[in-house]
């Protein structure tokens, strides 16, 4: 269990291994107060006509973790005055809406790490929330499977971090057992995972929607936060629909993230470099199933993890691929977004990440391009599958940090300043450990508004 405690001015992992190296430029001038020289606008204070407010928190983001946020710091201190303050014009617009909804167990992360901790905590809260407010949680279990002998070793290796990290029922099972389980897939060993569960993540987002607003907190839609000032009691979110002030300001900003650190002067060497999952979903009446989820033993030398299958409630989908987005909220159909590419493609991280994985990106470059070559990769796991099986599905935008090494960061990424706390890296399983980092915000911008 993380406990809540003063942190230095950097970012940190649980476990003291230095992944979160520090982040921030306490010597540099915030970026807002440059744009606000620039465009002119006066340096305003919370409590005149002009700013909304003011609140003692102001939660950047409608996301998951940040509805996750403002509900625990209002169920941990009742009274407090807490705005989400969110671009959209409704929540979970982006990553928190567009998953595949499973509820990871925990067995791929590395024991200790934030990532592992926060998931087993995050889906113990995220299944009493659900139940609390009847919201239909399945429980399916996964297969992780090896299809041949070079796998083995990884998947023991899984089996070993599952249990490291708590999970019950966890057990490798040959091809007998496995056709039990998943009668159409195929393999030569797979480890079960049953505490693997599937949630509509949408329904949870209102859920928190409605927690919060119950509990005295304000949802302020339609605010584009554009700058971040000081003010004479806190900070000043600039937004064109009216300015915001609090005490303190907790950033979930998803795929804006380092651009919002960037509003506090909290540069450092992270960039969100956004990568497009696409979706299929399996067309009715084939033949071949899947019970509950299916997935492949991941290759730690590449980045992602490759093809597998999800039962929803009334359908499969199959996927997702990963590839680069032209835009951080460009999915399939949308235009490019010239400075979210700009971005990318100028960060000298991405080209060295690039440079070390291009066969996997232009293999994935071809899958996306192809759904004969995406069934191909399906056929490693249920023989069956064809390309007309596969149906156009939903695109999602993964927010993934990037260090300017080219490494992906793979654990979540807090950092935090005076007035100040930012959520700069938080990759699956982020949205079933929402409530749980929501916990780990909550009491550290309770530490910061003081007695």
């Amino acid at each position: 269990m993380l406990s809540a405690r003063p942190v230095e001015r950097q970012a940190h992992s649980p476990d003291g291994g230095g992944r979160g190296s520090p982040v921030g430029d306490p010597g540099r001038p915030p970026t807002a107060y440059i744009l606000a020289a620039v465009s002119g606008r006066p340096n305003l204070e919370a409590g005149t006509p002009d700013v909304t407010g003011p609140f003692d928190v102001a939660v950047i983001g409608g996301g998951l973790v940040g509805l996750s946020t403002a509900y625990r710091l209002l169920e941990m201190r009742p009274g407090t005055r807490v705005a989400v303050v969110e671009k959209e014009d409704r929540v979970a617009l982006h990553q928190s809406g567009r998953n595949s909804g499973v509820v990871h167990a925990g067995v791929y992360y590395r024991p200790g790490s934030w990532r592992a901790l926060l998931c087993r905590e995050g889906r113990a809260a995220l299944e009493s929330f659900a139940g609390r407010h009847g919201i239909p949680l399945a429980r399916p279990g996964k297969l992780i499977v090896a299809v041949e002998e070079a796998e083995l070793p990884a998947l023991a290796e899984l089996h070993r971090r599952g249990l490291r990290n708590g999970l019950t029922g966890l057990r490798e099972v040959g091809p007998e057992e496995m056709r039990a389980l998943e009668p159409d897939v195929t393999g030569i060993r797979a480890l079960h995972v049953p505490e693997t569960a599937v949630v509509d993540f949408g329904a949870v987002a209102g859920a928190l929607v409605r927690e919060v607003e119950h509990r005295g907190g304000e949802l302020l839609l339609g605010r584009e936060v554009r700058a971040i000032q000081r003010g004479r009691i806190g900070r000043i979110l600039l937004t064109e629909a009216g300015d915001v002030g609090a005490r303190v300001v907790v950033a979930c900003a998803g795929l804006q993230s380092d651009r919002v650190a960037m509003m506090t002067g909290a540069r450092g060497p992270l960039r969100i470099v956004p990568f497009r999952g696409r979706y299929y979903r399996r067309r009715p009446g084939v033949g071949w199933d899947v019970r509950g989820l299916v997935y492949p033993v991941p290759d730690r030398r590449f980045p992602f993890l490759g093809v597998h299958f999800t039962r929803r409630r009334d359908d499969i989908w199959v996927g997702p691929n990963a590839v680069l987005a032209w835009g951080r909220e460009a999915y399939v159909g949308s235009p490019l977004t010239l400075r979210d590419l700009a971005d990318t493609l100028l960060y000298p991280g991405f080209h060295r990440l690039v440079g070390r994985h291009l066969r996997v990106a232009a293999r994935e470059l071809m899958r996306d391009r192809s759904a004969a070559l995406f069934a191909g990769a399906c056929r490693r796991y249920l023989p069956a599958v064809e390309a007309a099986d596969l149906l156009p599905g939903p695109s999602g935008i993964r927010a993934q940090a990037v260090d300017a090494r080219g490494r992906l960061v793979e654990d979540f990424v807090l950092q935090e300043t005076e007035g100040v706390i930012h959520v700069r890296n938080a990759p699956s399983p982020a949205a079933t450990a929402g409530l749980a980092i929501g916990r780990v915000l909550a009491e550290r911008a309770i530490l910061q508004l003081g007695p």
